[in-house]
């Protein structure tokens, strides 16, 4: 079961009259408590390794860290529905809470420190609240819609994020997840139309690129083969610093196996590159 998708006529900024605050407190909370789990089991000799039906890896890192999510969010929100990575969907309502216990689990069993915890709280399908956490490295970034995006800073405070003002392609960073990946998905032309049109290109990889794109450090960000639970939690963040979230066609959908993420300003420039024919 996925996330239900929002109605056409939404976009992923539009306004939302509700009140938000304790629900990105909670997030915040649930943060804490996952990265709790996770860094009881990072780089730890004993760490239990399993290869899913999809050939992707699972630890028991992985499966502890989501049972600790799914644990305060039935304590505080029994009424709202769950859809996590590891154990699927729980519950029914209009609230979802979108997580991936361990985003980069590729990373995380090989002791590489850029791997994240992603909480999204859905409503009506709009992602409205997201919480990336990477407590290996120190760093967490939220949002929640008319609540702006923020990041920790090294003295504890937190500070507010916003994306770049660059408006050319040709002063654009980008980062495009892997090569195989847009091979795969048959846009190897286009991926070679977007690295010659851009300033600089890099994997950065997983979650961190969305982030430094919230930051202002990077311009673009794409990916294929995503789940709702890859994704959700980013949207938030770049739509309150000031970006745009769509999928590779356009659409205003974490349910389209695609992503791509902008400044915002290079947004519309991006698709025209990407869509040549």
């Amino acid at each position: 079961m996925d996330v239900t998708s929002p109605s056409p006529d939404i976009r992923f900024d539009a306004p939302y009259d509700g009140d938000l605050e304790g629900d990105l407190a909670l997030a915040l909370r649930i943060a804490d408590a996952a990265d709790q789990a996770s860094m009881e089991r990072f780089d730890a000799a004993d760490l239990h390794i399993d290869v899913k039906a999809d050939s992707s890896h699972v630890t028991d890192a992985d499966l502890a860290t989501e049972r600790a999510i799914r644990a305060l969010i039935e304590s505080e929100r029994p009424d709202d529905e769950i859809f996590g990575e590891e154990y699927g969907v729980t519950g029914s309502s209009n609230r979802q809470w979108i997580i991936d216990p361990i985003d980069g689990t590729a990373n995380f069993l090989r002791g590489i420190p850029m791997w994240s915890t992603l909480i999204a709280l859905a409503i009506d399908g709009v992602p409205r609240v997201g919480v990336v956490s990477q407590p290996a490295i120190g760093r967490r970034w939220w949002a929640a819609t008319s609540l702006g995006a923020w990041t920790n800073t090294p003295s504890g405070s937190p500070r507010a994020i916003r994306v770049s003002p660059v408006n050319t392609l040709a002063e654009a960073s980008a980062s495009f997840q892997s090569i195989a990946q847009w091979r795969d998905a048959g846009q190897s032309a286009a991926l070679e139309r977007l690295t010659t049109a851009v300033w600089r290109d890099r994997g950065y990889g997983d979650a961190w690129p969305y982030m430094l794109l919230a930051e202002g450090r990077l311009e673009f960000v794409a990916e294929f083969d995503v789940k709702e639970y890859d994704i959700a939690a980013h949207v938030p963040i770049i739509v309150e610093a000031g970006g745009r979230f769509t999928s590779f066609a356009g659409a205003e959908s974490i349910s389209s196996r695609s992503s791509l993420a902008t400044n915002g300003i290079l947004h519309d420039d991006f698709l025209a590159l990407l869509h040549q024919t």
